[in-house]
């Protein structure tokens, strides 16, 4: 998924849009931030999971779900619908149009023009309030529905992306006009992948909508990640 892959974001809830200005300073920001952007991070080249989706729209007071099984090849990333119910808006102009933006990206080989790089973003030292975490604007330099305008949470000892909150730089479809995103990341045998979405998204015609994905993950890059679980329980 290359640096911060964000083409798994979907339309999206609680998210405090960054506004402050920057204030750490330059001797503990430039060599978190170098850290960062050169981080050797094994490439996603396969997975293979599930995912729960939960939304829910406020003008209508109506709610969705959908299970879905998730897979990364060679061939790109493809969704199969396991179970699903609630608001047919909620599932097809929210999960399905997310769901399918996604294929597409991985279909256009376009995972570069998500990576946080000097190419793509504008990055800036921000006042972080949360202990072992540092804070990083970033503006991204160009409308891209891969992007996000907000902010980046790393680690202050090895700078591992921890969260990242922020607006899409530009909306995903017709039917959304804006969405804010809160994604949180995690590693999972042994790399970085996002564990679980929470969004706010402006509907034409339906207003807000809400929702959560969480992700389940059964294998990446070819390795069982029960089986990895497993072995680092041990170890300790």
């Amino acid at each position: 998924m290359g640096r911060l892959a964000l083409v798994l974001v979907a339309p999206a809830a609680l998210t405090a849009l960054v506004t402050a200005e920057p204030a750490s300073s330059p001797a503990t920001f430039e060599p978190v931030l170098h850290r960062f952007l050169s981080r050797p991070d094994e490439p996603l080249v396969t997975y293979r999971g599930t995912r729960r989706l939960e939304g829910r729209n406020e003008r209508f007071n109506v709610d969705g779900w959908m299970e879905i099984a998730t897979e990364l090849t060679a061939e790109g990333f493809h969704y199969r619908v396991i179970s699903e119910g609630g608001s047919d808006l909620i599932r097809g102009r929210v999960f399905r149009s997310m769901l399918e933006n996604e294929e597409q990206i991985f279909a256009n080989g376009d995972m570069a023009r998500s990576s946080f790089t000097a190419i793509n973003y504008d990055l800036t030292a921000g006042d972080s309030v949360e202990p072992g975490l540092v804070k990083l604007f970033a503006r991204p330099k160009r409308k891209d529905v891969t992007l996000i305008d907000g902010a980046v949470y790393i680690t202050d000892t090895d700078a591992d992306l921890v969260r990242v909150e922020g607006r899409l730089a530009r909306s995903p479809s017709f039917w959304t006009r804006r969405v804010d995103v809160v994604k949180q990341y995690a590693r999972v045998a042994g790399l970085r992948v996002p564990v679980r979405v929470e969004s706010t998204a402006q509907i034409r015609l339906a207003g807000t909508s809400t929702m959560t994905m969480t992700y389940d993950y059964e294998m990446i890059n070819g390795v069982n990640v029960s089986a990895s679980r497993a072995i680092a329980a041990n170890t300790h």
